[in-house]
């Protein structure tokens, strides 16, 4: 075995930085993936909102506008008009 010192891994702490960035890279995309998909589809069952408040993706907060608006209407607070102009408004 005359060439066992002029191996692949010779010089030794580059080749072991190299696998050291590459396993940190390896697991933090691994990460990555499971915390988005985990948010992506966690929690679909729950509000994302508060009271007529705004979930993160915009979109729950027209849903509560108009249902806000329709509870408003129901209870008397508001009249026809005021409810169908509010209403034309909210849907652009």
């Amino acid at each position: 075995m005359p060439y066992w010192d002029h191996g692949y891994w010779d010089g030794g702490w580059v080749g072991g930085l190299l696998m050291l960035l590459s396993m940190v890279l390896l697991w933090g995309g691994v990460i990555t993936v499971v915390v988005i998909l985990v948010r992506r589809f966690a929690g679909h069952g729950g509000s994302r909102g508060g009271e007529g408040g705004e979930g993160r993706d915009g979109r729950d907060g027209y849903g509560s506008a108009l249902r806000i608006l329709d509870e408003r209407y129901a209870r008397g607070e508001i009249d026809e008009e005021e409810y169908e102009r509010r209403r034309s408004r909210l849907r652009g």
